[in-house]
């Protein structure tokens, strides 16, 4: 048997496995290899009628090998050029393309071992579908993570869909499949096809780095071309790498970008036109930052967008990439923040998504203690898995590097820490030394910490996190979890509890008001009255207080009052501050024609003006997370509900007075810390405000009379319901 009759059947072994899309190294066999003397050019395009290579205007037919869709050629490679232009003509059209299989791998050999490590920040110019140029061709050089696939290929409406058409190299032990497309468009549609080693089953998954996808219900994502935004918020990123952020005032307004404003056909509002109208807004109600519930992509309108497929890109409903930037643009140069929820506690089942991306549990845990969260249906990454970690850790920086994002508000952190997280006995397994720490996921928090608040100095993190984790907001140098803060959930829920009760029975809860300030310097709190209150029939912030039309209306003041004059940032999700009455739609526009009623504006210049306040008295800000800030008058009155304190700065104090009952408390004795003359500088209970217009005004003289400990004191009329601040002018 002579040599080539020997490596024939081998041959045709390999020509089956490529035309079956079963070859897990498709280059071995498709473009330029050396045959004796010449080489031979084999090309696999099975729906293509006839082939030629073209070289300076000269075509040379590719033969047909049979009936199949394979075509060879065998000749002088100089003839046909280092990449040869192929021109294929199917149904009657031809159709140009440069054969990917001539070019040699293209991804860093040191990159891919960075990725491989743990330690890859940036993974996401690394994987995905990025522009790239080869020998002066541009292309599309794609990339993904699928260890334990048998053969992946690059599908979309260039090639009909067809695994067959091109496969993609694997590089190794990396589990990372590559490959070079030149000639693909801005716009264009893929997916990745993927067959599993032991099964064989196909699998059609999204990018999980894919910059853009298609509207929902489709799946599909999309080739993005290199975006050249022209960002105009230099003197903003300037200023945020030294912001003081510890003793400055951050009130942050919560929105859903889809449930904002709506058009009157119902359509959404477009980043753009949000900036046109959300930011002016925004910075005439004097909040700082806005954050957003999770623009991510995502399939499902009814998750809020915390149910994510798309970590790396903002989602199509509302516009393109460089809609979105210029909605951050915009507020930036409006001196308004953007904060951006993010969701590295889990994910959702959905088919084209993560879960079993290739066909076996790669990002989430094989094993459901670990890997599920049944109250949610969603899967849990597996944050023991050096590259499930690049995927989170480079998602977190892609937002905060391309986008200007100012800060990641992270989702459900407590899910994260404990492995026994909403799991009873038997359905959770301790780690290592027997604990319910979830180990993996505390060093994942940590290190992304770390390297947020190196590369990006001025970026905050924060934790919406609700169990008593000690140190969430402390330095992980310091054993900390290395949050820049933490949501107080503890307070927002003693408040609420609070304010349900009839204002007659208060004085049996004093405890919820002042229970706070024994922890409130232990983090660095953010106060949150959030969408999580006004949703699933916990009511409207305004149906949850108790009384009748003209008391709920001056509670939802009061309490206002008291968020903005508690040590703590502030953040209020939108519609609150209009006093909307029924719970948040995700699907309905805010009920703005509300606004046509004294009471509900009212509310909204309420929280207008006490953003104001807490703006310009450094009193309010400056120390929000020290005891300096803060010092009780009187925490004590709990029969007729009511408690003083003072708010304090290195320039001065100011004496906070809330009255917690509907009843008028004349001549109400108040300790104050000096003589002189006081005088209110904000009132809850002002007819500005749809209140009764009780007041002392603005000239109290203080009396030599002890009280509540000290020397001088001055009287009171306590509005109803109500909270004056107050500060000394003499």
């Amino acid at each position: 048997m002579n040599k080539k009759s020997f490596l024939q059947p081998a041959l045709d072994s390999d020509l089956q496995r490529v035309a079956d899309a079963r070859h897990h190294d498709p280059f071995s066999v498709l473009g330029v290899h050396p045959e004796g003397g010449h080489w031979r050019l084999t090309v696999y395009r099975p729906h293509a009628d006839r082939m030629w290579v073209e070289l300076d205007g000269i075509r040379t037919e590719v033969e047909r090998m049979g009936v199949t869709g394979f075509f060879s050629l065998s000749g002088d490679r100089a003839r046909w050029g280092a990449h040869p232009v192929m021109v294929e003509q199917a149904g009657g059209a031809e159709n140009r393309f440069i054969d990917p299989y001539t070019f040699w791998p293209q991804l860093d050999e040191a990159a891919l071992q960075q990725f491989h490590s743990g330690e890859c920040f940036t993974a996401h110019d690394l994987l995905g579908a990025r522009p790239h140029t080869v020998d002066g061709i541009d292309g599309i050089l794609f990339a993904v993570w699928a260890p334990n696939a048998e053969r992946v290929s690059v599908v979309g409406d260039f090639n009909r869909w067809d695994g067959r058409v091109h496969a993609m190299r694997t590089r190794g032990h990396y589990g990372v499949w590559e490959l070079f497309i030149p000639g693909l468009p801005c716009g264009a549609l893929y997916k990745f096809e993927l067959r599993q080693r032991g099964s064989g089953q196909i699998l059609l998954k999204s990018d999980p780095y894919g910059r853009y996808y298609q509207m929902r219900p489709d799946t599909a994502s999309l080739i993005c071309d290199r975006h050249s935004y022209a960002w105009q918020d230099d003197l903003w990123m300037r200023r945020r790498r030294t912001h003081d952020w510890l003793h400055q005032p951050l009130s942050v307004y919560e929105v859903h970008v889809g449930s904002w404003k709506r058009h009157a056909n119902g359509d959404y509002y477009s980043y753009r036109e949000l900036a046109e109208q959300l930011v002016p807004y925004v910075k005439d109600m004097g909040f700082t930052h806005i954050e957003l519930l999770p623009i991510t992509e995502h399939p499902f309108d009814g998750s809020w967008g915390y149910q994510v497929t798309g970590y790396f890109a903002p989602s199509s409903r509302f516009g393109g990439i460089d809609d979105f930037k210029y909605f951050v643009d915009c507020c930036h140069r409006h001196g308004i923040g953007v904060l951006l929820d993010w969701v590295p506690a889990h994910f959702p089942k959905d088919a084209h998504g993560l879960a079993r991306f290739d066909g076996t549990a790669l990002y989430e845990h094989e094993d459901p203690r670990m890997g599920e969260h049944k109250d949610w249906g969603t899967l849990i990454f597996n944050y023991g898995r050096n590259e499930v970690r690049n995927f989170l850790y480079s998602s977190a920086w892609f937002w905060l590097e391309q986008f200007h994002i100012d800060g990641l508000r992270v989702d459900a952190v407590a899910s994260l820490l404990y492995l026994d997280y909403s799991r009873k006995p038997g359905e959770w397994a301790p780690n290592q030394y027997g604990g319910n720490e979830n180990l993996d996921a505390i060093h994942f928090v940590r290190r992304t910490n770390e390297v947020v608040h190196q590369a990006f100095p001025g970026v905050l993190m924060v934790a919406e996190e609700s169990t008593a984790w000690p140190q969430v907001s402390r330095p992980v140098y310091l054993g900390g979890l290395g949050f820049s803060m933490k949501w107080n959930m503890g307070w927002m829920n003693d408040s609420l509890q609070y304010f349900s009760h009839d204002p007659v029975h208060r004085q049996y809860h004093h405890d919820k008001l002042t229970f706070s300030l024994l922890y409130a310097f232990s983090e660095n709190f953010v106060l949150p009255l959030s969408h999580d209150e006004v949703v699933h029939g916990k009511r409207s912030l305004l149906e949850k207080m108790p009384g009748d039309g003209w008391q709920k209306f001056a509670n939802l003041r009061l309490l206002f009052t008291y968020l903005f004059t508690h040590p703590g940032k502030k953040l209020l999700f939108m519609g609150c501050e209009i006093g909307q009455g029924v719970e948040w739609n995700h699907d309905e526009s805010l009920d703005w024609h509300l606004l046509d009623f004294d009471f509900q504006a009212g509310v909204q210049r309420v929280v207008r003006d006490l953003n104001q306040l807490y703006l310009q008295r450094p009193a309010l800000h400056q120390w929000d997370f020290d005891w300096r800030g803060f010092e009780w008058i009187d925490c004590h009155d709990h029969n007729q509900s009511v408690v003083s304190y003072l708010r304090k700065s290195s320039e001065g104090y100011l004496l906070v007075v809330l009255n917690f009952t509907p009843v008028v408390r004349e001549g109400y004795r108040i300790g104050v810390p000096e003589a002189g003359a006081y005088g209110e500088i904000f009132n809850s209970d002002s007819i500005f405000y749809s209140g009764s217009n009780v007041s002392n005004g603005t000239h109290i003289v203080s009396e030599p009379v002890k009280a509540m400990g000290r020397e001088h004191s001055i009287v009171l009329n306590l509005p109803p319901l109500a909270g004056v601040v107050l500060q000394k002018t003499l």
